[in-house]
């Protein structure tokens, strides 16, 4: 027979109520807190599986803010481009009418200011800050000012030609910034020419436009020449060589002053030149020039140009010619990065839509894992209230039995 002594008694009373006012304390913290699970002993699976979770949800938001930072500058990248491109077509359009044959020197001179006024806007432009104040376009040299003026006024590239990335999911990168060489100074020029070698000071070069594409890529299918040199020769023959020495075909090949020919279907016309006095033109064919200089070289030829001789009328149109085609040049440039970057905003709002998706699945599963079921946790807190009061009513009862009583 088994003996049960009072310290018994009071022992396992003592230890059964704390472990129903352990157990009613959990589920008043649960009902408190929402979570069922609170610390890893509540359900070390469900908390292990919950860690994993929380892991998983920051490497989300880490990603999602990478997203909105990507998305943040590609979108100000692409406002700013739209702002060049708009600035572009309204030079365009002055270039257009500063064509004009009846304008005065009074006319050109005001077209001149209105060009100065939007250079100046789209310098303002290429020199645009992000919300930290580093400049978008100058590569990873984001504290260098992108575009300065040098001593004689133009303006002059000042960053390098760094591309900036950002992770925004795993293995997924996207670059988020454009360096302005790229954009604003590598746009190709128009074909253009000049008296390199003079022994004939009046002989000029002038017309000169690439009129068949076709046939320069047929004469060089690999690579456009860097530059073509034109002379008259002694018996009246024009003589073209590229910058290797190989001689090209000329269109006619006898010159007449003033009177157009054609080699590697550019198109050309030389006045005033002297057979055999060995003066040399030079015709540039794969030049480039910045966006910048090519508003510059208008406002200055709008300025300085005499167009009362015929050398200066020649030049006065070749100016806008060429100003006109290295305008759209710069506009294509600018077209196509846009492009570029509507390929790389879409890239981040997938990326965004698959990391919301993420989010609210990871979201949901640790719900299930974590949040309480409040009715079948207040049910448990009134039962768990009921058997505690019982169980302090009967140990009160049974603790106030004695033997002494008995004798």
């Amino acid at each position: 027979m088994m003996r049960i002594s009072s310290q018994q008694i009071f022992s396992g009373g003592i230890n059964r109520l704390q472990e129903l006012n352990t157990s009613l304390n959990n589920t008043q913290q649960q009902i408190s807190t929402g979570k069922r699970v609170n610390q890893p002993s509540d359900d070390p699976v469900a908390a292990a599986r919950i860690l994993k979770l929380d892991q998983e949800l920051a490497r989300v938001e880490t990603y999602q803010r990478n997203v909105d930072l990507a998305d943040n500058r590609l979108s100000q990248e692409e406002s700013a481009l739209q702002s060049a491109t708009d600035i572009i077509q309204r030079v365009r359009e002055l270039t257009v009418q500063a064509g004009n044959g009846a304008l005065s020197v009074n006319d050109r001179q005001s077209i001149a200011s209105e060009l100065e006024e939007r250079l100046g806007q789209l310098a303002d432009i290429a020199n645009t800050r992000d919300a930290s104040g580093e400049y978008i376009f100058s590569g990873f040299q984001g504290s260098v000012q992108a575009f300065k003026q040098d001593a004689s006024g133009s303006w002059v590239y000042q960053g390098d030609e760094g591309q900036r990335v950002l992770e925004i999911d795993d293995g997924v990168t996207v670059p988020i910034s454009d360096h302005g060489k790229g954009i604003f100074v590598d746009v190709p020029e128009a074909v253009t020419a000049q008296h390199t070698t003079i022994n004939t000071p009046d002989a000029y070069i002038s017309g000169v436009k690439l009129v068949s594409e076709a046939d320069l890529a047929a004469e060089y299918p690999n690579a456009f020449p860097d530059d073509i040199t034109i002379e008259v020769q002694a018996g009246g023959n024009i003589l073209a060589t590229d910058a290797q020495g190989d001689v090209l075909t000329v269109d006619p090949a006898v010159y007449e002053s003033g009177e157009p020919f054609v080699v590697a279907g550019i198109e050309m016309t030389i006045t005033g030149a002297v057979a055999g006095t060995g003066d040399q033109f030079t015709v540039d064919v794969n030049g480039k020039q910045s966006v910048f200089k090519s508003i510059e070289n208008l406002i200055s030829g709008l300025t300085s140009l005499d167009k009362s001789t015929g050398e200066g009328n020649s030049a006065y149109d070749d100016l806008i010619a060429q100003s006109l085609i290295n305008l759209d040049n710069a506009q294509e440039s600018i077209v196509l990065k846009q492009t570029e970057l509507g390929g790389r905003m879409n890239a981040v709002e997938s990326t965004k839509t698959f990391l919301e998706d993420s989010s609210v699945y990871t979201n949901k599963i640790r719900s299930q894992l974590q949040d309480v079921d409040y009715a079948e946790a207040i049910s448990n807190l009134s039962f768990q209230s009921f058997v505690l009061q019982a169980a302090q009513q009967s140990f009160a009862q049974v603790s106030q039995l004695s033997l002494f009583d008995r004798l």
